[in-house]
């Protein structure tokens, strides 16, 4: 909820309030929980007051319970009971701005790159390549930008593969080690991509990542839904996707320095997939992205399960924190629990761990 230019985040029965500074909002942030435990409510709260603020959002609808933002809310007896209880002054339902995106264009605006645009690095997460792999990708994008060659969708990736493969005693002394077995397993991961709907994808014409920083009449920020529930059935594409528009924002932003609120606010939901079994050399690129992102005037919030699904390189920029309710049966669960309240300062007035 957003008031007196601050975004309540939690309140107490005694009062006491828990506020994110929109002009601290782009330090980034962490939200985490079990299962049930309401990080989704969290997620559309602080999107619906970074709109208030005139903040515009992006954020990923894994499950297809997003939707409701853009409809006005209606009071209930539980909900005005909450608002009672926790003495909400001015609260009101409301609708807002909301603009739909879906990478298979069927649940909103269809979203557009070229395969030049998603770069050989990202394209390597996307199937799954192994180092080794991915220098052969790479080089056969060098290869098609040193000759003039487009890379527009698929089909076009696939000819310069093979066009590679055909000629790797010609290339192999420039440009280094062109092996038939990478190029074989890249393009049969290409065949893999493409039957999960990529090609839908891949072409033109390209999203203009300035479409997100959309305001309505009204000064407030649009919220961009991105439509995954499909995608998420691909979860390393899903990943992906969102890393490249994540690098996209990045590059295709200028840097503005400290501002008094951020120019958009990701949400990046199911953060794990794309940590999980992460390369150092592709997580050092990631922080390095993370940590310089803020300068463009872009908060970026990830959303997991546990905060041990984000790797402490990255949990290090993350200075606004939202914890949720953590399981703890098992000896496991308890280990995490325990890590989670050692990533917060001492509180003298409660043990972290146990609350």
């Amino acid at each position: 909820m957003y008031f007196n230019e601050k975004i309540l985040v939690g309140k107490n029965a005694d009062g006491a309030e828990s506020c994110i500074l929109p002009k601290m909002a782009n330090r980034h942030g962490l939200i985490t929980g079990a299962s049930g435990s309401g990080k989704t409510i969290t997620l559309k709260v602080l999107a619906e007051s970074f709109s208030d603020a005139g903040v515009p959002v992006f954020m990923a609808d894994v499950k297809g319970d997003l939707a409701g933002t853009s409809q006005l809310g209606e009071m209930n007896d539980n909900i005005q009971a909450r608002v009672d209880n926790l003495k909400l002054e001015g609260f009101e339902p409301k609708s807002y701005p909301v603009r739909f995106w879906d990478l298979y264009g069927t649940s909103g605006h269809p979203v557009r790159a070229n395969i030049e645009q998603v770069g050989p690095e990202i394209l390597a997460i996307m199937l799954g390549l192994s180092e080794a792999q991915e220098g052969n990708l790479a080089i056969a994008f060098k290869i098609a930008e040193d000759e003039n060659l487009k890379l527009i969708n698929l089909e076009d990736l696939r000819a310069v593969l093979q066009y590679v493969g055909d000629n790797r005693d010609k290339y192999t002394t420039k440009y280094g080690n062109i092996t038939p077995q990478s190029i074989g397993v890249i393009q049969r991961s290409l065949l893999t991509l493409e039957n999960q709907g990529a090609s839908k994808f891949f072409g033109e014409p390209a999203l203009d990542i300035d479409d997100f920083f959309q305001k309505d009449s009204d000064g407030r920020g649009v919220i961009n839904i991105l439509h995954a529930v499909k995608l998420f059935e691909s979860p390393d594409m899903y990943a992906s996707f969102l890393l490249w528009l994540l690098t996209s924002l990045f590059a295709g932003t200028p840097e503005v320095g400290d501002l008094d609120k951020p120019r958009l606010v990701f949400f990046f939901d199911e953060a794990h997939l794309l940590f999980n079994g992460m390369p150092a050399y592709r997580l050092k690129r990631i922080t390095q992205v993370v940590k310089l992102i803020r300068s463009h005037g872009i908060g970026l919030y990830f959303a997991s399960q546990r905060p041990t699904d984000v790797p402490d390189e990255v949990m290090s920029q993350l200075g606004n924190r939202v914890q949720h309710t953590l399981r703890a049966y098992t000896p496991a669960e308890q280990k995490i629990v325990r890590a989670s309240a050692d990533s917060f300062r001492t509180n003298p007035k409660f043990d972290t761990a146990q609350a």
